[in-house]
């Protein structure tokens, strides 16, 4: 099995879970180690013989072709991506390369690696994307679905959007089996210090202004990555190929209400010498394009592969913001 990104937040932990789940198997992580992925997040997983790690980038169409023919992949777990939405808007380039070319890349690799086998259970293309491809809902909307239509508003969510279509378009086109996922928010262990969750803790931990776009109203739906780590084995093992499967947690929750929520757990774990934590909130100028509210309905892979999330944002928040306070190093990698 190739995972792509297998240094970066999810696909880290989904490294974790199938080495810690199944015996058998033999991962090869493929990672370019910029600043969103970090040998540090696979921990153990490097000393474990069944894995092996590669240094290099997905658009190297040399690398990606002697991994497969070296490691006989039969499965491609693609997690590698820009992923970064401020990025994005400052330097869209990156994120096209990256999601688009490199995507493409794998794909025809694949396709001509498996040549003789597309038609068989024993090889598969899994593609991680991300619920921000269907753009934003209003407060009243219907979760997004399986049906929703595409209406990406950033270059983070067309780069994706498009990779999405190449990955449907190479099994209609030429029966290559693939599976999509397109999960909601993930938050917990490894996740890179940009994000909200880790900015929350970090910025209130150094005593510094915790920064909150806008009013702090727009709304997410957040997922425990461990949640989906599992979900996405269940689709690549039972789901139906072609098919695309969205996963969340349902939680959604406003920004300024987790970081509320985040500070008052700091305040009981770690109480500053004066004053709580939330006193240090401040409202920011809201970022361009800012998708007001993302939601998904869970129902067609709870039903018809029986995954169901098993965490509640209660209690996975609390883990996370114990293992950040337990792995203080993580919350400086900024950059």
């Amino acid at each position: 099995m190739l995972v792509t990104g297998g240094a970066g937040f999810i696909g880290s932990n989904f490294v974790s879970h199938l080495l810690s789940t199944d015996a058998e198997v033999k991962v090869t992580t493929l990672d370019a180690l910029t600043y969103a992925g970090s040998l540090e997040n696979l921990g153990s997983s490097l000393d474990d013989p069944r894995h092996t790690f590669v240094h290099g980038d997905i658009t190297d169409t040399a690398l990606v072709k002697q991994v497969f023919d070296k490691k006989g992949i039969d499965t491609v777990m693609h997690f590698a991506a820009e992923s970064h939405v401020d990025r994005s808007i400052s330097g869209p380039a990156a994120f096209i390369n990256t999601n688009v070319v490199g995507t493409l890349t794998l794909l025809e690799t694949a396709r001509h690696a498996w040549a003789e086998r597309t038609g068989a259970n024993s090889v598969r293309f899994h593609h991680v994307s991300t619920d921000e491809v269907f753009g934003s809902l209003g407060a009243a909307d219907a979760p997004f679905s399986e049906v929703t239509p595409y209406s990406p508003n950033s270059p983070y969510s067309a780069s994706k959007a498009g990779s999405d279509h190449l990955v449907r378009a190479y099994n209609h086109t030429y029966g290559l089996p693939v599976t999509i996922t397109n999960c909601s928010n993930n938050y917990g262990p490894n996740q890179h210090a940009e994000k909200f969750i880790p900015t929350v803790i970090r910025s209130a931990l150094s005593e510094t202004e915790i920064p909150i776009y806008g009013a702090g109203l727009n709304v997410r739906d957040w997922l425990y990555v461990s949640d989906h780590c599992v979900a996405i084995d269940q689709v690549v093992r039972s789901g139906e190929a072609g098919r695309t499967y969205l996963v969340g947690g349902r939680s959604e929750r406003r920004n300024i209400d987790i970081a509320r929520q985040i500070c008052s757990m700091l305040d009981e774990r770690r109480p500053r010498r004066a004053g709580t934590y939330g006193d240090l909130l401040t409202f920011v100028t809201d970022r361009l394009g800012h998708d007001f509210r993302y939601a998904i309905d869970s129902a067609f892979i709870e039903n018809s592969l029986g995954w169901r999330a098993t965490e509640t944002f209660e209690s996975g928040i609390g883990k996370t913001v114990d293992w950040y306070l337990a792995h203080p190093a993580h919350l400086g990698r900024v950059g």
